[in-house]
């Protein structure tokens, strides 16, 4: 439900923003709300608090957003506290941003190394995935886990490509297992 709730609210900031052509703008504004409200998870649960009328969060909204961000989206958060759904806002504006970087062809990847990287690879890994996507930029986020052994995981949405080795002996393995329970 949850998903569904984001993707209709997200959908509906991401047209008025393709539509007022202030993609860009509302983007900006919000993932600094985002980092706003990651550092202010009080106010989060203010805004979830139940005992708290839907017209004093309402107030508090436009105290804390009116004249910082654009009006459409004080509007916009306007509306999801009056529709009850502040508790999803992450979800919300998580899937307006990836709506926004889908648009504007931003990809976003997760690459998991055995070890870290040098600058050049990594360099290397973005230029072959801008080579191999649709993607004409990329976010990219790179992380360490020893336990891969060598090689590397690359993830971006909902596809993986994993060429490390703990992922090659897991396959080895559990292949050598039905070759010995089919003798």
């Amino acid at each position: 439900m949850a998903k569904l709730v984001s993707k209709t609210y997200g959908e509906a900031l991401f047209e008025l923003a393709v539509e007022e052509n202030k993609l860009d703008a509302l983007m900006e504004e919000v993932e600094a709300v985002i980092q706003v409200l990651d550092a202010n998870e009080d106010f989060v649960k203010l805004m979830s608090h139940p005992k708290i009328s839907v017209e004093e969060k309402c107030s508090v909204l436009e105290t804390v957003f009116h004249g910082r961000v654009s009006d459409e989206l004080t509007g916009f958060f306007l509306t999801i506290e009056e529709k009850g759904r502040f508790k999803e806002i992450y979800q919300i504006l998580s899937y307006f941003i990836d709506e926004c970087r889908e648009y504007k062809k931003i990809g976003v990847a997760h690459v998991t190394s055995a070890a870290a990287l040098k600058e050049e690879q990594k360099e290397a890994v973005e230029k072959r995935l801008l080579e191999t996507t649709k993607y004409e930029s990329f976010v990219m986020n790179f992380e360490v886990d020893p336990s891969l052994i060598g090689g590397m995981k690359i993830q971006i949405g909902d596809r993986v490509v994993d060429s490390s080795i703990k992922t090659k002996l897991n396959n080895m393995a559990k292949s050598l297992s039905e070759i010995q329970l089919s003798n």
